[in-house]
């Protein structure tokens, strides 16, 4: 008999790409807030629902016959959104509790929760170039607005747990990009971002390249494939933990940047602009994830970027 699982935040990039996987052993109920002409991906094998996490009776009826639940909806998108919009990020916690007590009542077998690498500490991610490990969280001093929802939530899932209410697993993403996802609404990440300012350049749209701050900030960057097949590493772990799902290729913004001209075959002049640049230096750590779970993210920067940028430059051609 196949498993009935709710995938949350469906529409969106990762989740997309995640029903893509499970559809193929399980029933999956996709739900999202979005209209169906703004999903990144439509599944026809699936349910496909519009409405969101604050409708708590619906949530409970349809919870009814689910077993798993993988929770990827939130309000989010790259440093740009995510620095002007913390109220909106925080306000997420009211649909996150919604959908935990939702899964507590129904006795969900297993539930899945996506964090994210901005639940780590400010002053651990400055000058000096710092890997995070899951147990450095605390003393908490996360991103303002999105980092803070996605720390209560894991609070919640763990005292969840130790209580015997909800069996959970987490995994806290370290800048997912890749096709089939945003590159230009706004809530677009750096990869995507750098991927469509080139194409720009290279289609005559535009003369240069902005940049926000010196381009000296660093991230690790994982391709949305590794993000999937983590995912399901971290669900089917035999018990309740925490871990990184990222890359520890660190890049700083310039070097994101030249990679990207690089896959275009093309240099463009560049200019720095104040804009919101996030903390000075993040990667991920992978030592827990090797030792338990025996796996790290195998694709590199300049192959997830070649995909990438090949699928933006595609869909601005034809516009």
């Amino acid at each position: 008999m196949r498993n009935k699982i709710l995938i949350t935040g469906a529409g969106g990039f990762i989740g997309g790409h995640l029903t893509n996987l499970l559809k193929k052993n399980n029933n999956v109920i996709c739900l999202d807030k979005k209209p169906l002409i703004e999903w990144y991906q439509l599944h026809d094998e699936c349910e496909n629902l519009i409405n969101n996490l604050m409708d708590y009776s619906f949530i409970k009826y349809l919870l009814k016959e689910c077993k798993q639940v993988f929770h990827l909806a939130c309000n989010m998108g790259g440093m740009g959104f995510i620095a002007n919009n913390k109220t909106d990020c925080m306000l997420s916690i009211i649909p996150d509790a919604n959908i935990v007590k939702c899964s507590i009542e129904r006795n969900i077998e297993k539930f899945f929760f996506a964090s994210s690498a901005c639940v780590y500490p400010d002053y651990a991610q400055g000058e000096k170039l710092t890997d995070l490990k899951e147990d450095t969280v605390y003393p908490a001093m996360p991103e303002d607005g999105y980092g803070w929802e996605k720390l209560f939530v894991e609070r919640l899932l763990t005292n969840a747990r130790e209580e015997g209410k909800l069996d959970s697993r987490i995994a806290r993403y370290h800048n997912v990009y890749g096709p089939i996802g945003s590159y230009n609404d706004g809530r677009e990440k750096a990869p995507a971002a750098m991927c469509r300012k080139v194409a720009e350049c290279v289609l005559g749209k535009s003369k240069e390249i902005e940049i926000w701050g010196n381009g000296n900030q660093t991230r690790s960057f994982m391709y949305i494939d590794d993000c999937i097949e983590g995912t399901m590493k971290v669900f089917n772990h035999h018990k309740f933990d925490i871990f990184n799902i990222g890359s520890e290729e660190q890049v700083s913004i310039n070097k994101l940047l030249d990679t990207v001209e690089d896959v275009a075959g093309s240099k463009f002049p560049r200019k720095n602009v104040v804009g919101p640049r996030g903390v000075l230096n993040r990667n991920s750590n992978n030592e827990k994830v090797r030792e338990i779970l025996k796996w790290e993210p195998t694709i590199k920067l300049h192959d997830g970027i070649e995909k990438t940028y090949h699928w933006i430059y595609d869909r601005m051609s034809t516009v």
